[in-house]
């Protein structure tokens, strides 16, 4: 892993595959796992663009400063990354949380993103209370009792059983996330409300369910497809929230179409 700094003083990691002369594509972690949680995507990815994967601020080999981020502070670590190292333009892949900070790219800096892809995510993310009492509870007892429970809300029943050395590495990532962090990102969700804004995407612009996603559900997919101007859906069958992980050949598939 390779770092840079932000401009409010943050490292943050990321890294590189694919060859030097390919069109760029970054790629933006969900909220409780880091740039590995794409590996079932790399190889399909990194024969066609320059792949680069970064630990969003609070997760893997970032820093995690305290207190509460936002989301205007993780859309900025993406455009920092950039900056950086001396990129224009990308297309952009964001799951869950990283389909958040896609979305306020779009609105934001969308002279910066090519083509958009976001996965299992949405707008707004419910009662900013029930966020509050995650943070809490992070805080109290850490990331073992939260990492058992989202395990079993990321996958549909059963995969943990048929697939185990898919799912071992990411209830390591959980695991090995900062409780810092991991509450910083909370509360970005928790101030979260893309809804109102969602219709400035003028992106060309893929969104990707889980059909038995109950975390970000169809229909939270279906309003971000319905609001972007250039937008389309594609609903992945027998998967929940970490779509790319529980259907990575569908999952690659829908990516390298879109972004030929």
């Amino acid at each position: 892993m390779d770092f840079i700094t932000t401009l409010d003083g943050c490292r943050i990691a990321y890294r590189w595959d694919g060859p030097q002369d390919a069109p760029v594509l970054l790629l933006s972690n969900s909220l409780g796992t880091d740039h590995a949680m794409w590996e079932p995507q790399i190889s399909g990815l990194a024969v066609r663009f320059r792949v680069l994967r970064y630990d969003q601020r609070g997760h893997g080999r970032s820093d995690a400063p305290a207190g509460a981020y936002s989301m205007d502070r993780l859309g900025h670590d993406a455009l920092d990354l950039l900056d950086a190292l001396g990129i224009a333009k990308a297309d952009f892949c964001g799951l869950s949380l990283g389909g958040m900070v896609g979305q306020w790219l779009a609105v934001h800096a969308p002279e910066r993103i090519g083509k958009l892809i976001l996965a299992n995510t949405s707008a707004y993310m419910g009662l900013p209370a029930n966020w509050q009492s995650r943070i809490d509870s992070v805080r109290e007892q850490g990331m073992a009792p939260l990492a058992q429970a989202s395990i079993a809300r990321w996958f549909t029943p059963g995969f943990a059983d048929r697939m185990p050395d898919a799912m071992a590495p990411i209830h390591a990532m959980l695991l090995a996330t900062d409780p810092v962090g991991y509450a910083g990102c909370c509360g970005a969700i928790r101030d979260m409300d893309q809804r109102p804004t969602s219709f400035l995407n003028t992106l060309p612009t893929l969104v990707i369910a889980g059909a038995q996603d109950p975390a970000t559900p169809v229909a939270a997919s279906e309003f971000l497809a319905e609001r972007a101007r250039h937008g389309r859906i594609e609903i992945l069958a027998d998967a929940a929230h970490l779509s790319n992980v529980e259907q990575p050949e569908a999952f690659l598939k829908s990516m390298l179409a879109f972004l030929a």
